[in-house]
């Protein structure tokens, strides 16, 4: 069945970290980890929280305190309350503000051929941080795990987005970064899903994955596209 809707996630997506505001508790100790570093992080904890959440142990926003204790290890660290205050940090919606230069315009391409919504493990307030950063009007829904009460992986995030479109699951894509999150969590309830993978986390795992939007754009267009089946 041809693809009529996309689904995008939030953070690390279409939006990402304000680097000032999350890691304030860093900064406050004259400590500023390089962009290399936080990626190097990133690609360390992703697969071990994608096991641990495979594996169904309870786990309540374990990725970020995976990804900061990792940090703190790195820079030689070991101070539980700034783990603490990290992961608070970037809990709150409102630090994921800073977009990529032509967003909006990938964006608009793509609502002149597809429908278009968002799934996102936020605090209820995603949709007030898209339209400051200048795209929640791209989107003709906007589902958010602080209003529907139930989170990604949960299926019951995701028929919900089906449902505020009218769409079936096997005619939409959904585009996130986290492979046990978004991927899989897409894929059980029969959506077609791609990984948003700017850090490489994914790289040779022999999954559909993009780096950006554009990418994404480009391979919708091709016939043979690896990330969708037609």
């Amino acid at each position: 069945m041809p693809i009529t809707a996309l689904f995008f996630d939030v953070g690390n997506t279409l939006l990402f970290p304000n680097r000032e505001r999350m890691l304030r508790s860093l900064h406050a100790r004259n400590i500023f980890p390089s962009e290399e570093l936080l990626r190097k992080v990133e690609r360390q904890t992703k697969p071990e929280f994608d096991a641990l959440l495979e594996s169904h142990a309870a786990i309540d926003h374990g990725f970020w305190q995976m990804y900061y204790s990792h940090l703190l290890e790195d820079l030689g660290l070991s101070d539980e309350s700034i783990c603490s205050d990290l992961v608070s940090c970037t809990r709150v919606s409102a630090n994921w503000c800073d977009i990529r230069p032509g967003t909006r315009e990938v964006l608009q391409r793509l609502a002149r051929r597809y429908r278009l919504g968002v799934i996102s493990n936020a605090d209820g307030k995603i949709a007030e941080i898209l339209d400051r950063c200048g795209i929640a009007d791209c989107f003709e829904t906007i589902t958010d795990s602080g209003i529907v009460g139930k989170e990604k992986p949960h299926p019951e995030i995701f028929r919900s987005a089906l449902k505020s479109l009218g769409v079936a699951p096997e005619e939409s894509l959904y585009t996130g970064d986290l492979y046990s999150v978004d991927y899989l969590g897409s894929k059980q309830v029969g959506m077609q899903s791609v990984l948003f993978d700017v850090a490489g986390a994914y790289e040779n795992r022999g999954l559909p994955r993009v780096e950006s939007l554009e990418e994404l754009e480009s391979e919708l267009s091709r016939p043979d596209s690896r990330v969708v089946h037609r």
